[in-house]
């Protein structure tokens, strides 16, 4: 009997390791195929949300990735969802939301008191490289930091200047961006825009505040 027993549990376990398995593979099939409804009902049965999945990221910055609104929308809005977890490369579910402009998320996120002004790269400079005009206007309605400094001093505006557009560029200069600061390795918003996208217009945009922040605030010898 004492054998028995044991056999029985011994089944148990496998079963409920069997389980487990199919869910991990449906929970990241459907959270990669934007499938809103399985995914709640995988939640609602118990599957933990922040469990990585086999790119060691979890199913909320998996769906970023993938552009998978619906099934960003589920995870970011379950309760058991540590929002603030990272990748490998120290992004945050918010600074991908303002990277693929998926504002219902970034919104969610944001109620959730994700974090705007992280250390380093932060959601700002994420949505300035990709000129997301309203995820830039809405970061800085909350609080982002403009002049946020990257690791090596790199900000927001040096990042639209080169990557972004000449009116990400502009607005950045109109809520207040810093056209004088300038990165570790001595180069300014200007100097980043020589090569951007719409250079001409970027250049024009940073000379015009140029002149203004020099004059308002002149530089001692």
């Amino acid at each position: 009997m004492h054998h028995f027993k044991r056999f029985l549990q011994t089944i148990v376990f496998i079963g409920i390791g069997w389980a487990h398995a199919g869910s991990y593979e449906d929970f990241f099939q459907a959270t990669e195929t934007n499938d809103a409804a399985k995914l709640t009902l995988l939640l609602q049965r118990g599957f933990d949300a922040n469990t990585p999945g086999p790119q060691g990221q979890t199913g909320l910055l998996t769906a970023i990735r993938q552009n998978a609104t619906q099934a960003a929308l589920v995870l970011a809005n379950w309760p058991e969802t540590r929002i603030d977890l990272r990748t490998a490369d120290d992004e945050t579910a918010l600074m991908l939301a303002a990277f693929h402009n998926l504002m219902p998320v970034a919104r969610v996120l944001v109620q959730r008191d994700a974090d705007v002004n992280k250390l380093g790269w932060t959601p700002l400079h994420y949505a300035a490289t990709k000129a997301n005009i309203e995820m830039i206007r809405y970061l800085l309605e909350n609080h982002a930091f403009i002049d946020a400094p990257s690791p090596n001093g790199t900000t927001p505006l040096m990042m639209a200047a080169h990557y972004g557009s000449a009116l990400a560029t502009k607005i950045l200069l109109e809520e207040g961006a810093d056209p004088r600061i300038k990165n570790q390795l001595g180069l300014s918003a200007l100097d980043f825009a020589q090569n951007g996208p719409q250079a001409k217009e970027a250049t024009e945009y940073l000379n015009a505040f140029l002149s203004s922040w020099n004059a308002r605030y002149p530089v001692k010898p």
